[in-house]
């Protein structure tokens, strides 16, 4: 990427970004307000935030309820807990980062190790406090998701067990939703595994964005994608219309019909698993070719990315149309932002 000719990486402080990733500023004398603003956007990845919602969402859509106040506060809660691992993490890695990224804004100096860490505690606090108004419930889940994001930042991350960690955390949170909406949960174990598995996926890719490495990850990640498009996508046991049936005397009688809203339903749910896929297919393609530190991080960021039509995708295979709409709503926000401020 390059800079423009300016102490902040730009005019007031903005880098010049490709169209399919941002970079991070190169540190410079930069002290005023949105300089400080900046820093701690970087801190928290803000653009990733536009996938957390679809989270719960989804996950009130499996349920087959419609969102309440109690969904919002698990969204909220969800919010606060997913940006308090972004603090965490970077706290947790700056020696690393110091070698590896040094323009990240700890190593930089532009914010300091103790304000992320305390940053960490408050969201993580926050995040804890909305669940227990979302009932108890929700805050039966909110509690194990806070233990994994700090057990993941803390020690799981550079271990085998990170990438299956992080996945839990986000079959955790869409498991908030479903909780905090209905008290219920076993519906939304499929979609909580679903998108568990995506997750997985992504971070393990994420593993080697800093120095690149091998084809595999990026290549499992596009193989797991497809496997993913197919399974939300897969036909219900349900009758067609226009088809006939044997009985078990001989006699040939029409199936029952499926109403318009069904297919409806279902071509949104084919659209949105279309977009999912093409999200994600190209960057894992050319990282699998070439997986060099720009071409991974463009991978990661993409798997970021396709997180909301997969979100979307679970809630219209559970007839969540609206639901599915509004998370879908979610992905041109995401990825505009993310042209201003890295995800990865």
């Amino acid at each position: 990427m390059t800079l423009r000719n300016s102490p902040c990486g730009g005019p007031g402080g903005t880098p010049a970004a490709d169209a399919d990733t941002a970079g991070d500023p190169v540190p410079g004398p930069c002290t005023d307000r949105p300089h400080r603003s900046r820093a701690w956007a970087e801190l928290l990845r803000l653009p990733a935030l536009f996938s957390v919602p679809g989270d719960a969402l989804a996950g009130t859509a499996a349920t087959g309820s419609s969102p309440n106040s109690r969904t919002l506060l698990a969204i909220g809660s969800s919010l606060c807990l997913y940006e308090a691992g972004m603090a965490l993490n970077d706290w947790a890695d700056r020696d690393v980062d110091a070698v590896e990224r040094p323009h990240r804004p700890l190593p930089s100096g532009r914010i300091r190790p103790a304000a992320a860490l305390t940053a960490a505690c408050a969201l993580t606090g926050a995040g804890l406090a909305l669940a227990v108004g979302a009932g108890r419930p929700a805050l039966a889940v909110a509690a194990p998701l806070a233990a994994t994001v700090w057990a993941y930042d803390l020690g799981l991350k550079r271990t085998p067990a990170g990438p299956v960690a992080m996945g839990a955390a986000r079959g955790l949170d869409l498991l908030l939703g479903a909780a905090a909406t209905t008290g219920r949960m076993r519906e939304a174990l499929p979609s909580a595994a679903l998108l568990g598995t995506h997750t997985l996926a992504v971070t393990t890719v994420s593993r080697q964005e800093a120095q690149g490495g091998s084809p595999l990850p990026p290549l499992a990640a596009l193989a797991t994608t497809a496997l993913l498009a197919r399974l939300v996508t897969r036909p219900s046991a349900g009758p067609m219309r226009g088809h006939r049936q044997t009985t078990a005397l001989g006699r040939t009688v029409p199936r029952a019909a499926r109403r318009p809203e069904q297919e409806s339903g279902a071509l949104l749910t084919t659209a949105l698993a279309a977009a999912y896929a093409v999200t994600t297919t190209r960057p894992y393609f050319h990282a699998t070719l070439n997986p060099s530190p720009p071409l991974t991080q463009r991978a990661v960021g993409a798997g970021i990315r396709a997180t909301i039509p997969l979100q979307a995708t679970l809630a219209a295979r559970s007839r969540g149309t609206a639901t599915a709409l509004l998370i879908a709503a979610l992905a041109p926000l995401g990825a505009r932002s993310a042209k201003k401020v890295s995800v990865t």
